[in-house]
């Protein structure tokens, strides 16, 4: 059961990074959809709506929501650097541009549903 809730997971991010690739999105969003699949997955789950043991123990946002799609680029990578509420800090672990394509891959996810 376990290896086939993965193959769903992985083959939803990647097919998510080919969506990305095929609308122009960017040039290394295969990097950026792994980076995100690393980073925030656990928590916040392959289709971006925290529907995750960890995503609701720590009650990570779902990207879809009003609430996220609301917040600017400029606020969303400063919660992502700083971190907020539960939500660590990344500025130590990921570069700028990092978590620049970070953000740019959660809007895109965000508005895939």
């Amino acid at each position: 059961m376990k290896v086939v809730i993965r193959y769903v997971c992985n083959a939803a991010v990647l097919g998510a990074a080919l969506s990305l690739t095929i609308l122009g999105w960017g040039a290394d969003s295969a990097a950026t959809a792994e980076l995100y699949k690393t980073t925030c997955q656990k928590c916040h789950g392959a289709d971006g709506t925290g529907n995750t043991p960890a995503g609701k123990k720590f009650e990570a946002h779902d990207f879809h929501s009003p609430d996220v799609q609301k917040h600017t680029d400029a606020e969303l990578i400063e919660i992502t650097t700083d971190g907020q509420k539960k939500m660590p800090s990344y500025k130590e672990k990921l570069t700028p541009e990092q978590i620049k394509d970070l953000v740019a891959y959660v809007r895109q996810l965000g508005k895939s549903k």
